[in-house]
């Protein structure tokens, strides 16, 4: 589906993975730096079959049009190009389309830059009832903002590109954040990267569907 950005009227595209269960709320998955790939797809449906009607927009649409970087260095190198090249007043805008596009509940979850572009969210956007990020390597460039709604982080211990000192200065300003900590490198939760961790990744993923459903991502009664 193609969405349109409030800020600027830009047309960007979004994979929708619709509910196959009883529908628990609106999800926007937020793509790593490789775009929405195969694996951001995947996610979305995976969410899909636990009850909530998923969105997977294109952020980088603008710069490079169904952008899906492979996971060798120069794919990093591209989305890394690509990402810092998006400024965050542009993914703010991008992500309340998304939000206004699913009726509520809405929640939001973002893996790798996603997962900085999740605490944005939760700290920019309307409508958010709780979110989940991923390794956000780059939230302390945010943490000037206060997040609006519950949100849960997830970092690696063994994450060489998010070292404890940068965790630890996330709970320094925010003490009653929750902080988990798994024994894995960057992109645990992803079967795509060397630095998998099925254990860290089905952990995670319980503790992100317990937030949406004490968030109001319960089941509907008939």
């Amino acid at each position: 589906m193609r969405l349109t950005s409030g800020a600027d009227g830009f047309a960007f595209d979004a994979y929708r993975a619709p509910a196959t269960d009883a529908r628990r709320g609106g999800l926007v998955v937020i793509q790593e730096i490789f775009g929405v790939t195969d694996h951001i797809r995947e996610v979305a449906d995976s969410f899909a079959s636990d009850g909530y009607e998923a969105l997977a927009p294109a952020l980088f649409d603008r710069r490079a049009r169904g952008f899906e970087g492979g996971y060798d260095p120069e794919g990093v190198a591209k989305g890394r190009e690509v990402s810092e090249a998006t400024p965050w007043d542009e993914v703010a805008a991008d992500l309340q389309a998304c939000i206004a596009a699913l009726a509520p509940p809405v929640f939001a979850v973002g893996y790798c830059w996603g997962g900085s572009a999740a605490w944005l969210a939760a700290c920019r956007c309307d409508g958010l009832s709780a979110v989940s990020a991923y390794y956000g390597r780059r939230i302390p460039e945010l943490l000037r903002e206060t997040p609006r709604c519950p949100i849960i982080l997830h970092f690696g211990r063994d994450d060489a590109s998010i070292p404890p000192a940068t965790v630890q200065a996330v709970a320094d300003v925010y003490p009653d954040i929750p902080i988990h900590l798994y024994d894995a490198g960057h992109g645990f939760a992803s079967d795509r990267r060397a630095d998998y961790r099925p254990d860290a990744a089905r952990l995670a993923r319980l503790r992100t569907l317990q937030l949406f459903a004490l968030n109001g991502g319960g089941r509907s009664e008939v």
